[in-house]
């Protein structure tokens, strides 16, 4: 029969680093501890740590054998936690990108929580695609293409690639795209749309400028409200900062760029649930107000537009 037992504690006493401490956290005596150990120890047939004094370490054999071990016993126990009912049944795990949920979400979410205050929500912010057959997360919005076989896989709304600045830097369709070349360029280097492509779609070469990168987009939607330089994002992302006018399309015809990069994805069996399909169709209200609302500020007269 496999030790769990043991396997468990002697994962929790290497992370300790100790056999006091391991045996604090397990609410046991340090001889139970120790006893568990050597049971493995024995069915091993290898010794796992060595002992001087209170102090212990992990032997070569023990440091191998941690390494291999340990991805699956944090798996068990956050799987253990999710069914236990530390997550109660009414609990909603939402995966999503940390730009969408920083610049997108967050605005919108006292709406949902308002509705359905019966309903407790925890959004991890995360690009790192949620593997549903070993993690307790209910939905995803994920970056990428669309293309995950064996998801339902919705997408959120289509989004318009523009060059944006802080109004100081340039004013609202002031530059040709030509004239980006003097300003440092902000790139996301995870963005779908890239500034060799835009320049391309508007005919000219990319400007050997200055520039500075990023790895999120709400860090480059950031950095160009902060006067930094002039960033490529989607309206999905900067959508009120557009809006108040903390950013501006300083381009006085820019290339018409149109994407969909961030999808709502989950295993066909998670929309059995309630509150997981109370969430999604109310993100999806939510995407498609959004977008309404995003063309019809298109139809506006170009003093009210920052860009057309």
């Amino acid at each position: 029969m496999l030790p769990l037992r043991a396997i468990a504690i002697f994962h929790t006493v290497a992370r300790a680093g100790s056999l006091t401490r391991a045996a604090t956290e397990l609410g046991v005596t340090p001889s139970a501890v120790s006893q568990q150990v050597s049971a493995l120890e024995v069915q091993l047939g290898t010794a796992l740590l060595t002992r001087h004094g209170r102090r212990i370490a992990l032997t070569e054999a023990g440091q191998r054998y941690l390494e291999m071990i340990a991805p699956h016993v944090e798996h068990i126990a956050e799987a253990t936690r999710y069914v236990r009912g530390s997550l109660s049944s009414a609990s909603l795990i939402l995966r999503a990108t940390p730009s969408f949920a920083t610049k997108w979400l967050l605005p919108r979410l006292p709406g949902f929580l308002d509705a359905h205050p019966e309903i407790e929500l925890r959004v991890d912010a995360t690009n790192e695609p949620t593997d549903f057959t070993r993690e307790g997360v209910d939905l995803e919005v994920r970056h990428g293409e669309g293309d995950w076989p064996g998801l339902v896989v919705t997408p959120i709304a289509e989004e318009r690639f523009l060059p944006v600045c802080a109004p100081r830097l340039a004013a609202a369709r002031s530059l040709t795209a030509e004239g980006l070349g003097a300003h440092q360029l902000i790139h996301s280097v995870k963005s779908q749309v890239k500034w060799a492509a835009w320049f391309a779609a508007a005919g000219t070469p990319l400007p050997a400028s200055r520039r500075v990168l990023f790895d999120r987009s709400h860090m480059s939607v950031d950095a160009a409200i902060a006067g930094m330089g002039v960033a490529l994002e989607s309206t999905l992302m900067m959508g009120d900062a557009l809006e108040d006018g903390r950013l501006v399309c300083p381009v006085a015809a820019p290339p018409e760029i149109r994407r969909t990069t961030q999808w709502l994805v989950c295993p066909p069996g998670r929309l059995r649930h309630r509150r997981v399909q109370l969430f999604a169709d109310w993100l999806r209200a939510e995407a498609q107000a959004w977008q309404a609302n995003s063309l019809e500020k298109l139809k506006q007269t170009p003093k009210k537009l920052v860009c057309r």
